[in-house]
């Protein structure tokens, strides 16, 4: 009876330890321990990298405002299609309707947290330079003024425009039949001056017999006492008339269609902006090239303050296409003046004293 109940109790210890050896789970491969790790790393690894930070450019308008078919709109203008091309750039305006507006605009924009600040136009300079005492981590541009040039954080956008104007003066002495042109100015200061000298030099260049009618409107956005000034001006017998005033300026344009005499614009090319048949050329001043090129430079950390010269030798400034009313001999002259420029074999004057003929200043 002993051997049997000890031969039964041997089975059963053999029966449990083979039903245990069967359940017993496998080691895990070293594959298999990683791959939970792996999964847990998979979503941080398809997560995506921070993105970079939309750099944020604001513009205030003088008081032309922004749709002045002149530098106000090109600015703009440029600073849209930077914006079209590249989503990293944000860009806003506000319009200034009086130069009360100046401050207020900017401050909005610095409360704002805006990376760079444009100031469209010398007469916001005191409200530019103002701000950026005051406020001496922010970035500013200011467009055809040079008096903050001295300031850490303002960019000076400057252009050539007597080049341009200079041009656009050969050609307006070229095709007058009257030996009557006329000029008109949208405000009386250095950088506006050097349109008229610039213009009046070309003009007499190519016609020394020529007079040069010339009115300052004061105003850069009162298209009817444009529009007045040039009507005078045609009454005198002027039969060309260039004009560097803004908004002032549609008026101008304006006259010179209704009366049927040519009109020179400026800035852009105002034949296509305004639609005018009357327009034959216009000085070309890249406003928006000049913009784009500060709004790019914040980004890529390039930006720099001081004076930022636009000419014709870097294409910063121009003669937009002339119409069949400028013949092939003249272009000939407006293209070999271009070069001789560029190549530093001329100048164009600068100052009332090289241009004695030029009278508003």
């Amino acid at each position: 009876m002993k051997k049997i109940i000890a031969l039964i109790l041997a089975l059963v210890m053999v029966f449990a330890l083979a039903a245990c050896g069967q359940s017993a789970a496998p080691a895990a491969t070293a594959s298999e321990e990683a791959a939970p790790a792996a999964e847990e790393a998979a979503p941080a690894a398809e997560e995506a990298a921070p993105a970079a930070a939309t750099v944020k450019i604001g513009m205030v308008t003088d008081v032309g405002g922004v749709n002045d078919k002149s530098f106000n709109q090109l600015a703009w203008e440029g600073l849209q299609a930077l914006a079209a091309e590249d989503s990293g750039f944000e860009v806003n305006y506000l319009e200034s309707k009086t130069d009360a507006d100046y401050q207020t605009n900017i401050n909005t924009f610095i409360d704002e947290g805006y990376d760079l600040v444009i100031t469209v136009g010398y007469m916001l300079a005191d409200a530019t330079r103002q701000a950026a005492e005051a406020n001496p981590e922010q970035k500013f541009a200011i467009v055809d003024d040079s008096s903050c040039a001295d300031l850490p954080n303002v960019a000076c956008l400057m252009f050539a425009q007597e080049q341009c104007s200079y041009l656009v003066g050969l050609v307006a002495g070229s095709v007058t039949q009257s030996k009557v042109v006329g000029y008109v100015q949208g405000m009386v200061s250095e950088p506006m001056n050097l349109f008229g000298i610039g213009f009046i030099t070309g003009v007499l260049e190519a016609c020394p017999e020529a007079t040069v009618l010339q009115y300052n409107a004061n105003n850069f956005g009162d298209i009817a006492g444009g529009n007045t000034a040039a009507k005078d001006m045609i009454t005198k017998g002027a039969d060309v008339i260039y004009h560097a005033a803004g908004g002032t300026g549609n008026g101008v344009m304006n006259a010179c269609d209704e009366e049927g005499i040519y009109g020179i614009g400026v800035d852009k090319d105002q034949r296509v902006e305004l639609g005018l048949e009357c327009i034959i050329t216009s000085a070309m001043k890249r406003v928006d090239v000049a913009c784009q090129d500060i709004s790019k430079a914040v980004k890529d950390g390039s930006y720099t303050a001081g004076v930022h010269m636009y000419d014709l030798a870097n294409d910063g400034v121009g003669i937009a296409p002339t119409t069949e009313a400028v013949p092939a001999e003249v272009l000939e002259l407006v293209e070999n003046a271009k070069a001789a420029i560029i190549a530093g074999e001329k100048t164009v004057p600068t100052t009332t004293a090289e241009c004695p003929a030029f009278t508003l200043g």
